[in-house]
């Protein structure tokens, strides 16, 4: 389907619980941007948070998507039309305040990009048939990575740079503590990063079999996990938890997982307050790493890992709707029964 001026639409929330389509006007992209036609955007539970909130910035409501470049705007050197993109995030700018004593890392213009507020942010996010963005955050695709591949590399780079930061030792007995899309992506990393067991932890059947058919061979219900992780340890404790439900009572209990001295890795991202021991962090020296985001350098990280057959991405795809069935996925989505791993939305549909 060729997207013109007078078809492109996008969708976004503008009160709690209501989905609106409107007229997509910004045809032609300003200096340095790009204007991106968008194959596919994956559904995240930030999206269903959104839809149910309304307090997303506009640009990070449909924040996983992949689509082609219809047209650059003056000062676009990198990127050509008809060469296939994904939501990224552009290189450390070099000036911000975190630039300038060295922490490129966790640079401000970088970090501002991946939560929607940087200046010139998109006006809405990828649920639409077309976007006006940046060209720092349209990053180029390999030609080794499928379309569907592509649209599933957000939430891979966010795996990918936790267990970077987590700094995996090669062996090491790690946790994963959910097994939605974002455990069983950092359960592959974990394991490409050369972690030696990995038990997986999970109370739905559904997605216990999906990270089976990953390989994953300790993949247990959360009742199991304690005496699991006791008998294959000796009662020492993983080496690494990584806490990807986001389930705020979880918090502590993941903590007493981890042995005197090992690390919790903090990816799920909890909606209210959550209380944990302080003495028992301190008197254990646990290592504490929060992670959220990534950078530049994660994306091509992340997809020469996919490219060469490293992390399987494909799999974690079960569904493909269009613009017009969002509404009712996301109440699937929300009410916990869904069978889905990972759903796509394609607004050629």
């Amino acid at each position: 389907m060729t997207v013109t001026a007078a078809s492109a639409r996008y969708v976004h929330v503008p009160e709690p619980g209501v989905l609106e389509t409107t007229p997509e006007t910004d045809a032609e992209p300003g200096a340095g941007e790009v204007i991106v036609d968008i194959g596919f955007c994956g559904i995240c539970a930030t999206d269903t948070h959104g839809y149910q909130s309304a307090g997303l910035p506009p640009a990070v409501f449909g924040h996983e998507w992949m689509g082609t470049v219809a047209a650059v705007g003056s000062g676009v050197t990198h990127l050509r039309p008809g060469q296939r993109v994904i939501a990224g995030v552009g290189p450390a700018c070099g000036i911000c305040a975190q630039c300038r004593v060295g922490h490129a890392d966790n640079c401000d213009l970088a970090f501002a990009e991946a939560n929607g507020i940087s200046p010139g942010a998109a006006a809405h996010g990828g649920f639409a048939d077309r976007l006006r963005v940046s060209a720092r955050r349209a990053i180029p695709v390999p030609e080794a990575l499928s379309d569907v591949e592509a649209a599933l590399m957000e939430p891979a780079t966010v795996t990918y740079h936790a267990v970077r930061r987590a700094r995996v030792p090669l062996g090491a007995t790690v946790v994963i503590q959910g097994a939605g899309p974002i455990g069983l992506l950092t359960a592959q990393h974990a394991r490409a990063a050369g972690a030696g067991r990995i038990l997986v932890s999970e109370p739905s059947p559904a997605r216990r079999e999906a990270a089976t058919a990953l390989g994953f061979t300790d993949v247990l219900a959360p009742e199991s996990l304690g005496d699991r992780l006791t008998e294959l340890t000796d009662g020492l404790g993983a080496d690494i938890v990584f806490e990807c439900s986001g389930v705020a009572s979880l918090l502590q209990p993941s903590a007493e997982l981890v042995r005197r001295g090992g690390t919790l890795a903090l990816l799920g991202y909890p909606g209210t307050d959550s209380s944990v021991s302080y003495g028992d962090w301190q008197s254990r020296e646990l290592t504490v790493i929060g992670s959220l985001a990534y950078t530049h350098s994660d994306f091509i990280g992340a997809m020469t890992l996919v490219a060469e057959g490293r992390i399987d991405l494909a799999s974690l795809h079960t569904g493909t709707i269009g613009l017009g069935d969002l509404e009712s996925m996301f109440a699937e989505l929300d009410s916990g029964r869904s069978s889905h791993t990972k759903v796509l939305v394609d607004p050629r549909r």
